[in-house]
């Protein structure tokens, strides 16, 4: 007892240092220990201990979560140890009802895992953890408390069911979901329910802390049975307005009952605002009932009960002051028009006045634009989807639109307008700050301010004549309030932001020559601003204005500019009138001096300047606008003139952070793309082209030759990365691809490769250069195929070798580095070096034998520094990090697919790695990983296969040439649980997973059944005596069909003869498996 007391004492003081501490290590020694504590034999003799004495809240948290990873290990407890921890649990909770509310739910959760975990489980012939309605249903019968701890466990069990555990296999979850949606999702739903009837009948007192509680728990548990995921598409939560709830077919007597409604809208009347916004939630899911549940008379009648209750929501809007409940109703209005037509809403009894009330309640929400904003999105998606369905309304029944859209606009544009003052004086956060929430606002407006244009038109261009008048007058007066300025600004920037955003609704087929003409009469005003504008630069400017004028700018040209608009839209019979701009070769005029303008005067503000970047990239992508541009005055200037004298933000001095030269990149992409219209086989106007940048590497060789200031040359060589990967990306020809090359070969390249070598440890130098190595190593669009005579492409390859050496080399110098610190540090860079060498491996541009053939070590020391570098990186690092998963794997199916002969000169410690990273890839959620493990693994075992079969056939020849095969056929020898746990790994993805690259997973399947076949014939055996008798013979049948008409051999026929058999044979073990539950064993046994 005295020992149990003393530990006690000690797991007290560990849980205090975990929970409470404030020293970092101390908390990392405790969870360590702790840790340790699940994988000892006392742990659940610990945990008891814990809970039955332990004197704080922390110590039987500890004890739950000690538990809860104990059952869900994926080596599970006895069927009978897994029963008593459920009972245990089960009687500790009933025994003391008044734990704190975090303890409950912690072992809820427990129960909850034991019961989802052995759902299929059988004992005597029952499937023995399904009587959880039961034991819920003691509870329910005894006090309040027990009652709300009763409801806990039927809430958590629901939200664990529907809960996917990566980790195990994802078919398995499936059909544990699919039977507890069909055997007991639908009685928890009716209880729930009856509950909240029962309490709703009776005098609710909610000063009453437990009757609060248990209407709160209810009702979560009525939304984790409504947000079930029916069908296994686990649609993602963002997409939160295409929500559609795939109610079974069973359920619908429940949706039908009227009751069912008007309960939860009588809660939402009832409640207080925390709980009645849970009400608004159900109600959420309810309106969100896929429309085939119902015939359509049925489903007019459900449409009627949810806008009668909408209806009284309105009626009686008092809890909408809540920002909870409010955003919960506009949830539920945007979803009514996500699942109903709009033909049905207006043949709907009270449509007329339901449609006055919810614009009523549009144009104030709009009005009160600092209060939830974020739930304006959802009332402009419900008007823009009514309104986008205009068109497609066969019904007789006014549908009132063209009455309330230029409403709802009106009142969005005059908020907006009338939120500056309010702004600027009381210092609120800046909606325009916001841009992405205000670009999302502004498009879905886009849609409802082309209903009644005119009338949006009219009163835009008034509230745009007025407010430019006022500015105009502000600068001319000689007393100037910057306030009243800044004031005026604001106003003129969300204008500019509405004429773009009405200009962009402009859909070819309901527009008109009227529409067209207005778009012409708004597009002046703005265009007219922007010359105000830009002549008061570089005295004064405004950021916003300038944003918003580029949002304007590339709305029009993607609605007026280009090549699929007629050349007579009447867009232009304004704009010639009162600006001359007659044509889109004119507006492009206005565009270039415009985008000269910002990158001459708006040097610092990084906003802008990438944001003019972006639109001149836009602009440069399509040869119909190239042909026009270069004709341009201002593009002609660009290309001759691209340096920081002209163009400030590509200066290098110490105003600049380092990541403002990212921009430079897209800038010399637009440039470059410019340049290639007429440059052709010119070398002297490439060069010309080239001599800003020639000038900037001749001063670093100059400084890299004395004693020399580091941090101008680096800023000075990040800068040239940047553009230079710019200037490479663009160049996709081989004659153009060729001057660069000429042009950066040997003398510059020089510079990069020291520039690599001496600042390795910085990564903000370091990547640019990698990642423009990487670019010049791609060959896109066969740009890379030199001359015959050319040793081009040879050269290239031994450069990136050597700056892959010296980074691999000096990086792994670091040693071990800290979490926080491994990606930026050193993982990145390895990613990027990986990138490169795989570019060159399938570029088809450099013949690597020839390296060996002369005694070049270039080849060998780029591979050597592959493995040194992957050797420094842990499996999971490997998998964790997305950008260096997906440049390793392709890079190891290149070297497996045409340099087996370097793999097998591997150490057995790397060839061991190598196929661990293959079998923890093959189960990876990312298919390009996946598929990339599935092809390396299929080159290796075919390389093997073929070794085999030519030691066979002639045992004498060529014993030098097939030493290499011979080394790796030893390690597999020596190592054959290798290969066998793949097969295991491939068969399990066949049979019970989401297979997503079934062709990819035949592909080496078959080898590894001709190589295994003894135990591919031990896992058919398992596999089939894993399941009753009554289906033994039936699966028997399945893997002889998987292999019938198969030979033995890898040939390309054989090979898709086996895939296709596969397909049938994946087709039939899912039929099988679907209806029945698939023991843990032996899905676990398939995996080990």
């Amino acid at each position: 007892m005295a020992l149990s007391s003393q530990r006690l004492a000690e797991l007290e003081v560990l849980c205090k240092q975990l929970y409470e501490g404030t020293d970092l290590a101390q908390r990392i020694q405790a969870e360590k220990v702790l840790l340790e504590l699940i994988d000892s034999p006392e742990c659940l003799s610990q945990c008891q201990l814990l809970l039955e004495q332990g004197t704080t809240t922390y110590a039987q948290i500890l004890a739950a979560t000690c538990l809860s990873k104990l059952v869900c290990k994926t080596t599970p407890l006895p069927i009978q140890q897994r029963m008593d921890i459920r009972n245990y649990i089960l009687n500790y909770v009933a025994s003391r009802p008044k734990l704190a509310p975090f303890v409950i739910q912690a072992l809820v959760q427990v129960i909850a895992k034991i019961t989802k975990l052995g759902w299929f489980d059988v004992q005597k012939d029952q499937l023995i953890f399904r009587d959880i309605i039961a034991d819920v249903k003691k509870f329910l019968q005894g006090t309040v408390d027990h009652c709300i701890i009763g409801v806990m466990i039927l809430s958590e069990l629901t939200q664990e069911m529907n809960s996917v555990d990566y980790s195990r296999p994802s078919s398995k979850h499936r059909k544990i979901a699919t039977s507890f949606r069909d055997t007991t999702l639908k009685d928890i739903l009716m209880l729930a329910c009856s509950l909240l009837k029962e309490m709703l009948a009776k005098p609710l007192n909610f000063q009453d802390q437990q009757q609060q509680n248990l209407a709160m728990h209810l009702l979560k548990l009525v939304l984790n049975c409504l947000n079930y995921d029916f069908i296994g598409s686990s649609a993602d939560e963002s997409a939160d307005d295409l929500c559609t709830v795939q109610i079974p077919t069973n359920w619908r007597s429940i949706f039908l009952e009227p009751e069912t409604l008007d309960l939860f809208f009588d809660l939402y009347h009832s409640l207080p605002p925390m709980l009645s916004q849970l009400a608004l939630s159900c109600l959420v899911q309810f309106a969100s009932t896929r429309r085939s549940l119902f015939s359509n008379p049925e489903r007019a009648k459900y449409l009627g009960n949810l806008i009668k209750g909408v209806k009284r929501i309105l009626e009686n809007p008092q809890s909408l002051s809540d920002p909870g409940n409010y955003h919960e109703f506009c949830r539920f209005l945007a979803r009514l028009k996500t699942n109903y037509q709009l033909g049905e809403l207006v043949v709907v009894k009270d449509y007329p006045e339901v449609i006055r009330l919810i614009a009523s309640f549009t144009i104030t929400s709009l009005q009160h634009w600092e209060f939830a904003p974020n739930s304006v999105h959802y009332l402009l998606t419900l008007w823009q989807r009514m309104v986008a369905s205009v068109p497609f309304v066969k019904s007789s029944e006014p549908h009132l639109l063209d009455t309330y859209a230029p409403e709802i606009t009106k009142a969005y544009i005059t908020s907006r307008l009338e939120s500056v003052p309010m702004v600027l004086r009381d210092g609120l956060d800046d909606p325009l700050d916001d841009t992405a929430t205000v670009f999302q606002q502004l498009e879905q407006l886009c849609t409802v301010s082309r209903c009644e244009y005119e009338k949006t038109c009219a009163l835009l261009v008034q509230l745009f004549d007025q407010n430019a008048q006022n500015y105009q007058k502000l600068l001319q007066s000689s007393s100037r309030n910057p306030l009243t300025i800044s004031i005026q600004e604001g106003r003129l920037a969300w204008l500019v932001y509405f004429v773009g955003t009405v200009v962009g609704g402009r859909l070819t087929y309901t527009s008109t020559d009227e529409h067209d003409a207005m778009d012409g009469e708004l597009s002046c005003r703005v265009f007219q601003l922007i010359s105000l504008m830009d002549t008061q630069l570089p005295r004064s400017s405004n950021e916003k204005i300038e944003l918003a004028i580029l949002w304007f700018l590339d709305q029009f040209r993607k609605t007026y500019v280009g090549d699929q608009l007629q050349r007579t839209s009447k867009v232009y019979a304004r704009m010639s009138e009162v600006l001359g701009i007659t044509d889109d070769n004119q507006v492009l005029e206005t565009f270039m001096s415009k985008i000269v303008t910002n990158l001459k005067y708006w040097g610092r503000c990084e906003p802008v300047i990438s944001r003019t970047l972006q639109f001149l990239s836009d602009l440069s992508v399509g040869y119909i606008l190239l042909k026009k541009l270069v004709k341009i005055d201002a593009v002609k200037f660009m290309l001759q003139n691209h340096t920081s004298k002209h163009f400030p933000f590509l200066g290098v001095n110490d105003n600049y952070s380092l990541s403002d030269l990212r921009c430079r990149t897209t800038f010399y992409t637009a440039l470059t793309r410019l340049l290639m219209v007429e440059l052709g086989e010119d070398e002297d106007e490439f060069e010309k082209f080239m001599v800003p940048l020639t000038v900037s590497f001749e001063t670093l060789a100059q400084i890299f030759n004395s004693s020399f200031k580091q941090e101008e040359a680096k800023r000075m060589l990040i800068g040239l990365a940047r553009d230079l990967r710019g200037i490479a990306f663009a160049l996709n020809t081989k004659t153009s691809y060729t001057m660069l090359f000429d042009w950066i070969y040997p003398s510059y390249i020089s510079i990069l490769q020291t520039a690599v070598e001496l600042w390795y440890r910085e990564p903000e130098c370091t990547t640019p250069i990698l990642k423009l190595m990487a670019e010049m190593m791609q060959n896109r669009s066969q740009r890379l195929n030199f001359d015959v005579s050319s040793p081009n492409g040879i050269l290239l390859f031994r450069e990136a070798s050597k700056m892959i050496c010296t980074y691999g080399n000096q990086i792994l110098s670091l040693g071990t580095l800290s979490k926080d610190q491994v990606y930026p540090l050193k993982l990145k860079g390895i990613s990027i070096c990986y990138s490169a060498l795989k570019s060159a491996l399938c570029g088809n541009y450099v013949s690597f034998g020839v390296f060996k053939l002369y005694g070049d070590n270039h080849f060998d020391n780029a591979l050597q520094a592959f493995v040194k570098m992957l050797l420094s990186v842990s499996h999971s690092d490997l998998l964790q990090y997305r950008k260096l998963s997906q440049s390793y794997y392709p890079l190891l199916e290149c070297l497996t697919q045409d340099h087996m002969n370097f793999i097998t000169t591997l150490e057995p410690h790397v060839l061991m790695y190598i196929f661990t990273s293959i079998s923890e890839g093959l189960t990876a959620l990312d298919t390009v990983v996946s598929s990339s493990c599935c092809a390396s693994l299929d080159y290796i075992v075919t390389y093997l296969f073929k070794h085999i079969a030519k030691e066979g056939k002639k045992p004498m020849r060529s014993r030098e040439i097939s030493q290499g095969g011979q080394k790796l056929l030893h390690f597999m020898q020596q190592n054959t649980e290798v290969l066998q746990q793949m097969m295991s790994i491939l068969m399990n993805t066949v049979i019970f997973e989401d297979c997503r690259n079934q062709w990819s997973v035949s592909r080496p399947l078959l080898g590894l059944i001709l190589l295994n076949e003894k135990y591919f014939s031990e896992l058919r055996a398992s596999l089939i005596n894993s399941h009753p008798a009554s289906k033994q013979e039936f699966l028997h049948q399945c893997f002889s069909n998987l292999m019938e008409g198969v030979e033995r051999n890898l040939l390309v026929k054989n090979r898709d003869r086996f895939t296709q058999n596969m397909s049938v044979f994946r087709r039939d073990m899912t039929e099988t498996l679907r209806c029945e539950g698939v023991s843990e064993s032996s899905s676990s046994e398939m995996m080990s």
